[in-house]
């Protein structure tokens, strides 16, 4: 067996922290020493992520802090949307995302002393669900149900990384749930660059899944991962349905982008902000509860400020339970990298960010201050940031902080407990 030891660190997105789960469990089933810090490896691995710019900023930068004499495997996502600002670098490997148990070659050529560039097939990558992972939270488990998307959007630079659409069976995915909950899992994540999309070059759907998922007998939940709002209007109907399931958390991740049709048409995003106030209705009427959580982007190419008030406007009348905001960054080889003529000031962007963010805090808090005085159960899924705190999640997916647990409450323990405060992004209770 090898005994070189190698750290392996994720960036990014769920899906790309279930590839790195696979880098790791592959490594370590060929004998490779995993560690916990860059400088007890003689080899690092970093998965990164380039998806926006502060993003691969900060991979940048940790690239830089890799000791010379260590040697350097960086996959993932920057390797193909930004490889010019890679080759600047000191790197001993260069792959793609989603490259599996082809990692235990690379590391066993870098440590030979090689040079590798391994990029020809990483769009069209899509390794085995039965390989060896070691899981960052042992009761989780990460399934992507596809890799790539069906989308076109002008700003995104994923589909250069990922590619298009590629979906595992029905098959593929239950075997794996039941692998992992075999092995502890209690939380299962559906992931995807497109959950609503999965199936639609196999001749199956999301909904279809779901349905054969729930049928499964053990006690586990399911976290549905991002849909794009368009793909889920033809299935809106089945997804609501599907949901409907005891096995579901009450979660539903829609990223509208923009509250303004023009702009949503320059990042070609086909739909209109109705239909994602639509969908958005279509869940909250079955699930008055769900937690809704959604993206916006701040001044993309064109945005007036009129545009800008009518996202605004969205976020007041949706009133999303979670909302991610992004700056706009041109990212290298889309479209919107090209509407140079229509960048708005960087003054301005932050300006709008700025503005965006106090609303959605504001919303959101506002929104958590409903679950003050509820009761009722929670899955322990994470451990607190103070000593003797765990956090676990409600049948809506929100997060509740226990403080002062006794030391026999364990991750993947259910708890009855009663929020006592509400946060902008969390709650807090006591167990019952």
């Amino acid at each position: 067996m090898n005994l070189a030891s190698v750290y392996v660190r994720s960036f990014g997105c769920s899906t790309n922290f279930a590839d790195g789960e696979i880098l790791a469990g592959c490594l370590a089933a060929s004998g490779y020493t995993l560690v916990e810090t860059v400088e007890e490896a003689d080899v690092v691995v970093y998965n990164t992520c380039a998806v926006k710019g502060p993003t691969e900023d900060r991979v940048i930068e940790a690239l830089k802090r890799i000791p010379q004499n260590t040697r350097l495997v960086v996959c993932g996502c920057l390797p193909l949307i930004h490889p010019k600002r890679l080759s600047k670098l000191r790197v001993d490997a260069v792959t793609g995302p989603a490259i599996g148990d082809k990692i235990v070659n690379t590391v066993e050529h870098v440590l030979n002393g090689e040079r590798i560039v391994s990029l020809d097939h990483a769009t069209k990558a899509k390794p085995s669900l039965k390989l060896p992972r070691i899981k960052r939270n042992p009761i989780v488990g990460i399934i992507p149900i596809s890799y790539g998307c069906m989308g076109d959007c002008t700003y995104c630079c994923v589909v250069l990384a990922r590619g298009r659409l590629r979906s595992y069976t029905i098959t593929e995915i239950t075997d794996r749930c039941f692998s992992d909950m075999a092995s502890g899992v209690h939380e299962l994540w559906l992931t995807s660059q497109d959950t609503a999309c999965y199936g639609r070059d196999i001749d199956t759907n999301l909904a279809a899944l779901l349905g054969v998922l729930c049928e499964i007998k053990e006690d586990f939940r399911i976290r549905v991962g991002m849909m794009t709002p368009t793909v889920s209007k033809d299935l809106l109907g089945e997804i609501v349905q599907a949901f409907k399931s005891m096995k579901i958390f009450k979660f539903v991740h829609l990223p509208v982008q923009s509250g303004d049709d023009r702009t949503l048409k320059l990042m070609k995003r086909p739909y209109s902000a109705d239909e994602f106030v639509t969908a958005v209705s279509t869940f909250r009427k079955e699930f008055p509860d769900i937690t809704v959580a959604t993206d916006i982007i701040c001044g993309f190419p064109g945005e007036t400020q009129e545009a800008f008030e009518r996202t605004l406007n969205v976020i007041r009348q949706v009133q999303p339970d979670i909302v991610n905001i992004s700056r706009f960054f041109p990212r290298p080889g889309t479209a919107a990298a090209n509407m140079r003529w229509d960048f708005l000031d960087p003054s301005e962007i932050k300006l709008r960010s700025r503005i965006a963010s106090k609303l959605a805090k504001e919303v959101v808090a506002e929104r958590n201050k409903r679950w003050l005085g509820w009761t009722g159960e929670i899955l322990v899924d994470e451990i607190g940031r103070s000593p003797g705190s765990l956090v676990g999640r409600n049948f809506a997916y929100k997060p509740v902080v226990v403080k002062n647990v006794c030391p026999d409450r364990t991750l993947g323990r259910v708890l009855e407990v009663r929020v006592t405060e509400t946060h902008a992004t969390f709650l807090e209770g006591k167990i019952e």
